[in-house]
Parts: C-alpha cells; sequence; structure tokens
C-alpha cells in the first residue's frame, strides 16, 4: 500500500507543478486558513495532496510542518506569495520577502481628455488676453 501511494506522489511531482497556498476555512468573517500541497489547476477548497499546516490571522497563530513543508519545497513546489512571506516570518524558510502589494491602475483615456481641455482652455484664455491687449493698444494712440 505504501508503494502506491509514493507512486501517485511521484506522479504528482513529474506530471503537474505543486503549490502551496492558503485554503480557507473558519466562519464567516473569522477566517482561518489550511496551508495546502496542490496542484495549480485545483481550486484552493479543492482537492489537495496534503495539508502542512494551519495559520488564524486573528490571533496571529500557526502550527506548521516544518519538515514536510521543506519536503516539498524541495521537491519543486511552489509556495504563493502570501505563504511564502508567512514561512519566511515564521523562520521556516529563509529568503527575503516578496511584495505582495496589488499596483493601482491608472485610467490614461480619462485624464488624456481633461488635460487637453485644460490645455485648450488656456490656449484660448491666451489667445483672449493677446486681442485685448491689442484692442487697448489701437485706442490708446486714438485719443
Amino acid at each position: 500500500m505504501c508503494l502506491n501511494i509514493e507512486k501517485t506522489v511521484l506522479s504528482y511531482i513529474f506530471v503537474f507543478m505543486i503549490v502551496i497556498r492558503f485554503s480557507r476555512t473558519g466562519r464567516k468573517n473569522k477566517p482561518q486558513f489550511r496551508l495546502v500541497v496542490q496542484e495549480h489547476t485545483a481550486a484552493p477548497t479543492g482537492r489537495h495532496i496534503e495539508i502542512v499546516g494551519s495559520w488564524d490571522p486573528h490571533q496571529k497563530k500557526g502550527v506548521f510542518k516544518n519538515e514536510r513543508i521543506q519536503y516539498w519545497l524541495s521537491q519543486g513546489a511552489q509556495a504563493s506569495d502570501t505563504v511564502f512571506n508567512l514561512l519566511v516570518s515564521q523562520k521556516i524558510i529563509e529568503g527575503a520577502k516578496r511584495v505582495v502589494k496589488m499596483k493601482k491602475v491608472e485610467k490614461p483615456t480619462e485624464e488624456a481628455p481633461a488635460e487637453e481641455k485644460k490645455e485648450e482652455k488656456k490656449t484660448e484664455e491666451v489667445a483672449a488676453e493677446e486681442k485685448k491687449e491689442e484692442v487697448k493698444v489701437e485706442e490708446a494712440p486714438k485719443a
């Protein structure tokens, strides 16, 4: 029976990309997470190969199977950015934390016309002022 399990685990290693990521559990508005090893195509709450830990973000406490995490990482499993940062902060693995923040999406299509309108208004104002100055200059010699 042990041989069958090892064969299936080896087939996962060579055929599919394996990831270590969070799977949300817990009540509504009080999340808890499991650290699971699974195929990258599987849903986070779907079928997993192994549970290697758990994390409670409210209490900042977790239970980790250090040896199993090290084993899966040595077999080529990729940790998600958040899991990687958690493992680094818990000193299970070494390395620099990854940047997880989302970049702000700028809307250039809306801002560009607004800038063009401002530039048009400025050129119109400058042209209007020049006309006023010309009119004043012409009126001054007549008087």
